[in-house]
């Protein structure tokens, strides 16, 4: 599975690495490229996972602002609820396409 901008890789790995929730891919963070994330002031708690990062993903063709998000501190419910330990694995908001 690969995540892209305009056709420049963010992320990438085997589907079998990727946690699904929610209908979003949820990437290793292993599997981001390196550069490709900023972190964002936009902050967010989901009620069942925590608190949230934002990043900003950034390619040569530019910057979307909050394209990413983790939870670098999962909620011990989270875990149990997923069926795997997520923390620090990145999804991505509409603007990056997410697709085998």
């Amino acid at each position: 599975m690969r995540a892209t901008v305009d056709g420049t890789v963010i992320a990438e790995a085997p589907e079998s690495e990727l946690v699904r929730i929610e209908g979003n891919w949820y990437f290793p963070p292993s599997a981001v490229v390196a550069g490709s994330l900023t972190e964002s002031p936009t902050a967010y708690t989901c009620p069942w996972k925590g608190a949230a990062q934002y990043w900003d993903v950034v390619t040569p063709s530019g910057t979307t602002s909050d394209g990413a998000w983790s939870y670098p501190d999962l909620m011990p419910s989270a875990v149990q609820r997923v069926g795997t330990d997520f923390a620090g694995y990145v999804a991505f908001s509409p603007g990056v396409t997410v697709g085998g």
